[in-house]
């Protein structure tokens, strides 16, 4: 089977081709003709970028403001292997399965990072059938937003070695420059390094990747143009020796990085091979960031469609938690409905089927893992939302498995069904997309969506909170550096804001080797980072990495270009 965009995800059971050749064989609609007829858009609220790609302007963005909403569908799934279990693959397919049943509807996603494009996950444009082009466009610089916060974020931090080079008015300590620099590949050997050897300004610092920045965050949080720069300025970037904080406003840097990330404010427009609408804007990761796409391309969505379907994370323990507890907490912007996606692949690996083996049908293995799927429900139940179980179709996939997998759901008193998207897009998921609608007629269930824990709680009460009902910890360690952090924080004020966990994805704990049924262990975070602008205190936990490494073979080795100079090896 081949791989598909998405790092595997949804490698389901039809075509051998591979993704790119699928993509190229549709013909694309031209974008602004697309915008027209099925979103009711003119020219002039588009800022075209070639015939199949396009921003909404930011004008447009003011307008909808006044339009009533649609309803928002977050997709989540259970705890991943490492080939992913098809999130963006099951979002495009249940737009174009709503379209196909007469429901106006759009995807929002995440841009993808060009550290896995040419690492070891691959594209992130869907899968299959169940894709968004155009995919080369979409994999490779998208529209310039991801350089755009790439040079902002830089932007700042050559201003505060400047401002140290030139004197240093503001009276920073050196040593507590927290803001580091970003860039978008995996490239480890700039994890750490110093700057200005023998300038006489130098310290030590090092690069993270720039879906973990907080410009990144505040790019999908903020509100409008006025808001970014506020949220800019009150980024902190390094502390006195009183332990009095200093920001960006205090070095008059938000402005010019305001300036740098103007137009990538505006979210990107372009069409599933079936030609229905998607925005795709934003690309924080969800296991070092809170993994969401932007707010303001989740609002035009809502005012622009019935039914809003976006992708939240990784599993529902992290992006579903991250996007209610952060996202919705901040604008007010909750789901009306949850599915939770699954692979009887991933349901094998966690009951204790080997990577190697996880492709083939193993009832013992598939029974232990079902308590994955379990804790999943509760985590949606723990916030109040009543999920719908999307079992996405693979070529492993056995009757009696698949069997066992609605015993279980039933069991739980959730909706399941099998979607078919990868290998025949909207058509194959049009059984989820009716399971979906009823979820959204049903209506709420009890009192109603809400985060897990009060707005005013202390940074080290929400961490536990998350850790003990989520998680299955029995408890959060903090390091002494995240202690003294947390102390630092809480003095200056910051201690109550919401907390975003940096973790491994492949775990309900900090370890990966953990698996994603491990229960009754400490949460441990080492190190607390402060993100004044973005609105919440980022927990670093176990060994994740904020700038990810190259595998011994990237998938860079396998790209290239053919005699008519067509990208050949994108997956």
């Amino acid at each position: 089977m081949p791989k598909t965009s998405g790092g595997g995800e949804g490698a389901g059971t039809g075509t051998p081709l591979p993704d790119i050749e699928i993509a190229r064989r549709v013909r694309l609609e031209p974008i602004l003709p697309l915008a027209k007829a099925r979103l009711g858009l003119t020219p002039e609220h588009l800022v075209p970028f070639g015939q199949h790609r396009a921003k909404l302007s930011l004008e447009l963005l003011d307008e909808l403001k006044a339009r009533p909403r649609g309803r928002l569908v977050v997709v989540s799934a259970i705890t991943p292997t490492p080939v992913g279990e098809g999130k963006t693959t099951a979002c495009v397919g249940l737009v174009d399965a709503l379209n196909r049943l007469g429901v106006p509807s759009l995807a929002c996603l995440r841009e993808p990072s060009q550290g896995p494009v040419f690492g070891m996950k691959g594209g992130a444009a869907g899968g299959g059938r169940a894709q968004v082009v155009p995919m080369e466009a979409i994999n490779l610089h998208f529209n310039g937003d991801f350089h755009a916060v790439t040079a902002a974020h830089n932007l700042l931090a050559a201003l505060i070695d400047n401002h140290l080079y030139w004197g240093n008015a503001l009276g920073i300590d050196p040593e507590r420059v927290v803001w580091r620099r970003v860039v978008d590949l995996n490239d480890r050997s700039l994890r750490r390094v110093t700057t200005g050897p023998g300038n006489g300004a130098g310290h030590a610092t090092g690069f993270d990747i720039t879906a973990a920045s907080e410009v990144m965050a505040i790019l999908c949080l903020a509100e409008d143009l006025a808001d970014l720069q506020r949220r800019l300025g009150r980024m902190v970037v390094a502390w006195r020796a009183d332990d009095t904080p200093v920001t960006a406003a205090d070095l008059q840097a938000a402005g010019a990085m305001a300036v740098l990330l103007r137009d990538a404010l505006a979210p990107n427009l372009v069409q599933t091979l079936e030609h229905n609408p998607v925005l795709i804007h934003g690309g924080p990761f969800a296991n070092i960031a809170h993994g969401c796409s932007s707010l303001m391309a989740t609002r035009a969505a809502l005012a622009l469609g019935e039914v809003v379907v976006t992708e939240a994370g990784f599993g529902a323990d992290q992006g579903l938690e991250k996007f209610i507890d952060i996202k919705s907490r901040q604008s007010g912007i909750y789901p009306d409905a949850v599915v939770i996606v699954c692979t009887l692949r991933a349901l094998r690996f966690h009951g204790g089927a080997s990577r190697e083996a996880m492709n083939t049908p193993d009832r013992v293995a598939l029974e232990r893992g079902l308590g994955n799927l379990v804790r999943q429900v509760e985590v949606a139940r723990a916030f109040g939302l009543e999920p719908v179980v999307a079992l996405n179709a693979l070529a492993s996939d056995s009757a009696d498995e698949c069997a066992r997998l609605a015993d279980c759901c039933r069991g739980l008193g959730v909706s399941m069904t099998v979607s078919d998207h990868w290998a025949r897009g909207g058509k194959g998921a049009r059984p989820l997309a009716r399971r979906v609608l009823e979820r959204l007629d049903a209506g709420p269930v009890g009192p109603g969506v809400a985060p897990l824990y009060p707005d005013d709680l202390p940074v080290e009460q929400a961490l536990r909170t998350i850790a003990t009902r989520l998680y299955g910890a029995r408890d959060i360690e903090l390091a002494p550096l995240a202690q003294a952090q947390l102390d630092r924080l809480t003095h200056q004020g910051f201690g109550t804001l919401p907390v975003c966990i940096a973790r491994t994805q492949f775990s309900f704990s900090d370890d990966p080797a953990d698996g994603g049924l491990v229960t009754g262990h400490l949460l441990r975070v080492h190190e607390l980072k402060l993100s004044a602008g973005a609105g919440f205190v980022v927990a670093i936990c176990g060994r994740v990495m904020t700038l990810p490494g190259l595998p011994r073979e990237p998938a860079a080795l396998a790209m290239g270009l053919d005699a008519d100079g067509n990208v050949i090896g994108l997956a």
